[in-house]
């Protein structure tokens, strides 16, 4: 079984202290990787509820007794069904009020729970709680460099195989099975391998597509390492580039250097968004580049901050943040370039570890 590293008490402290901010006076927490992060429990399902003075954790007969081993010093009760345990925990009169996190439960249950508990008022939350595991201790980044280490041991064990001839499942299946081989307990989403037309898809699945001479091939992957996550993308040509390849490429790498350069703590992220953006519009594609250029990395893989035109986020120290422009032309392919990195005094650390030149494969 894969754990986590001793959870810090002060993260449930830091809950508690919220508290009265937030105008409640207990939080339940549902999502299994805010409850991870703050009690150490690795199972699959539960609810967490915090309040001035109580912390409780609820699961169901499968994970009573390991959760009795991780959690520490929290109270551990066992439900058959989650709404009743949670009624059961609020129903003794003493929280009148309790947020909980929206995005994690769904209409049905809400009404269940809400019918069920009429002397509580509850608190949709989502924002005030996504926050919680932006800035990462040193326990945390030791875990996703961990991650970012398999994964590049990963990918330069397989690079050998991305050749004239070889199907873009194969590669990913390969990927994968390195990457677990390494030490991962899993891989962080399924590995994207597109080559050719398909990496104009900035998600594209791997199929059967054959790689043939002066293809792209573009990788997104990820380890997962103690349950924190790791996330890249490569960009290669196979054989030989030809212009246009290679001046995409560089403008997409001037794009990204750009990002990298601006990142410092009190920086909004908008503005890291609206620097690699200017780059690639100056190059007159940036229709073409079509997601945000980054996002928190973590416990999820795609957690706060978000790096976004519209994000109202700033960086802080200790923040774990990756930096992905592309450029996708339809029919024709695409380049994404993106690295990780930990928001640091002054500048920031690159966390992944493939080198983002260009690089053509022979």
């Amino acid at each position: 079984m894969y754990r986590n590293p001793p959870v810090p008490p002060e993260r449930i402290s830091k809950i508690q202290l919220k508290l009265q901010d937030l105008h409640v006076e207990a939080l339940i927490f549902l999502d299994i990787k805010n409850i991870r992060y703050l009690t150490g429990f690795s199972g699959s399902d539960g609810a967490l509820m915090i309040g001035e003075k109580q912390k409780l954790l609820l699961v169901d007969g499968r994970y009573t007794n390991q959760a009795k081993k991780e959690v520490g010093n929290i109270e551990v009760a066992e439900y058959q069904e989650k709404i009743d345990g949670i009624e059961a925990a609020l129903s003794d009169g003493r929280v009148k009020s309790a947020g909980f996190e929206s995005s994690a439960m769904n209409v049905s249950s809400y009404l269940k729970l809400k019918e069920k508990l009429k002397a509580v008022t509850l608190n949709p939350m989502s924002d005030e709680i996504n926050a919680i595991r932006a800035i990462k201790d040193e326990e945390e980044i030791a875990c996703i460099k961990n991650a970012a280490e398999i994964s590049f041991q990963a990918l330069t064990a397989i690079c050998n195989l991305i050749k004239p001839g070889a199907k873009e499942k194969d590669i990913a299946i390969e990927l994968e099975f390195r990457i677990r081989k390494c030490g991962a307990e899993l891989v962080s989403f399924p590995t994207i391998v597109a080559t050719g037309a398909n990496s104009a898809q900035p998600h594209a699945a791997p199929g059967s597509r054959e790689i043939e001479n002066g293809d792209i091939v573009m990788i997104d992957y990820g380890a997962v390492y103690h349950g924190y996550n790791s996330d890249e993308t490569c960009t290669f040509i196979v054989g030989s580039a030809n212009k246009k390849q290679k001046d995409v490429y560089s403008l997409v790498k001037q794009a990204h250097d750009r990002a990298l350069e601006a990142i410092k703590p009190g920086t909004q992220c908008r503005e890291i968004d609206r620097i690699a953006r200017s780059c690639i519009e100056g190059g007159n594609l940036g229709n073409y580049f079509t997601h945000s250029t980054g996002h928190g990395v973590g416990l999820d893989v795609h957690e706060a901050p978000r790096i976004a035109d519209k994000s109202a986020n700033i960086l802080e120290t200790g923040m774990v943040i990756t930096i992905e422009p592309g450029v996708y032309i339809p029919d024709l392919w695409g380049i994404r370039i993106e690295d990780m990195v930990l928001v640091k005094e002054g500048g920031c650390e690159v966390l992944t570890k493939v080198p983002k030149n260009l690089t053509i494969l022979q």
